[in-house]
């Protein structure tokens, strides 16, 4: 059963079309997280979910039930923002049961909600303070309270961790994926950070310019990008994009040939194309034995990065970086013996940018 559908839907300001003809899918229970440089239109497509913004046309249900026109309050979802908008004058324990009480639900039953949503979230001994007493992350869990204690099945999470540091954004990171795996409710999370989005999510819908690119799980957006835009925005570093032409198995760049042919063509192919090596999967050392594809370059530039190290060098004359165990001792100038496996890369077509 689908928790959330979104039917054709399509959202204009004037002329400009912000969403555009979308369909989705979202299993009851599943984390799915839309992914997305600014301007996409990720947050543009919570706040339709949400009621925040009227659309243009299409539909929504949640539940199987038509919210379309229903007001935030009736479309049983429960909503964080990127800033935590918790009431400055009022404790934790009244930031979390102002939303009830407004509802005119029974004192009992707010104090076991506000009770439950405070243990969940370790903010039990906050419960008294303010939040000018409370730090950023105790903030953030307190703004995630305030939509647990609604009790509703579907969550939506607006780039909530943007605000916090690092370190933080880490820490409720987890907290996040444990609450999801402890309630198993709808949650549909939007973020720009690749990271969040790999770690959380059942599920990635990467968005450009109001559509949605790709939806697949983490692992089948990682290993095998339908097209080069997703490929290149997975992955930190991102994908090396080599431009050539394939002839009957082998990859020509300038006046060098690299043997393809362990790729998974579906078809033969030739013509103009772009191959995506991503820069964990260059192998250096002892395990170049075999591989189709083995060159010596020059390291033009080292960036240690503690657990590993990014290497710049240039292959077929074109830039090209690759990763090293953050042990390794490599200096600018050194030459190294790099491999690479096609089976492990990706090509595009030249023009359409679509995955061959």
């Amino acid at each position: 059963m689908n928790s959330v559908s979104i039917r054709s839907l399509d959202l204009q300001f004037g002329a400009v079309k912000v969403l555009q003809n979308l369909d989705l899918d979202i299993r009851d229970g599943e984390f799915l997280v839309l992914l997305g440089s600014s301007g996409c239109g990720k947050s543009t497509l919570l706040n339709c979910i949400a009621g925040l913004l009227d659309i243009t046309a299409g539909q929504i249900f949640i539940k199987e039930r038509n919210v379309t026109w229903l007001e935030p309050s009736e479309r049983g979802i429960g909503m964080v923002f990127q800033s935590y908008a918790l009431y400055p004058q009022m404790t934790v324990e009244g930031n979390l049961s102002f939303g009830l009480k407004n509802s005119r639900m029974p004192r009992k039953e707010i104090a076991e909600r506000v009770a439950r949503a405070a243990k969940i979230l370790q903010i039990e001994s906050l419960l008294k303070r303010k939040p000018g007493a409370l730090s950023g992350g105790q903030r953030q869990r307190v703004a995630i309270g305030r939509a647990l204690v609604r009790d509703v099945d579907v969550f939506l999470f607006d780039e909530p961790l943007s605000n916090l540091d690092a370190k933080l954004r880490a820490d409720l990171r987890v907290e996040i994926k444990r609450l999801h795996q402890q309630l198993n409710n709808t949650m549909i999370y939007v973020t720009h950070d690749q990271v969040e989005a790999m770690t959380l999510a059942d599920r990635i819908a990467i968005m450009k310019g109001g559509q949605i690119m790709q939806l697949d799980s983490p692992s089948e957006i990682y290993n095998r990008p339908k097209n080069r835009y997703v490929a290149d925005f997975i992955g930190s570093p991102s994908m090396n994009f080599i431009e050539g032409s394939l002839d009957n198995g082998d990859f020509i760049v300038a006046d060098q040939r690299f043997d393809v042919s362990s790729y998974p063509f579906t078809e033969t192919r030739n013509g103009l194309a772009t191959m995506g090596v991503r820069p964990e999967h260059v192998v250096t050392g002892h395990d170049l034995e075999g591989l189709p594809i083995v060159r010596e370059i020059n390291v033009e530039l080292v960036e240690p990065m503690g657990s590993d190290t990014l290497v710049w060098t240039t292959l077929a004359g074109q830039a090209f970086r690759f990763r090293l165990d953050g042990q390794t001792s490599v200096r600018i100038g050194d030459s190294l013996k790099i491999g690479i496996d096609p089976a492990n890369s990706s090509f595009f077509d030249k023009e359409s940018e679509l995955r061959i």
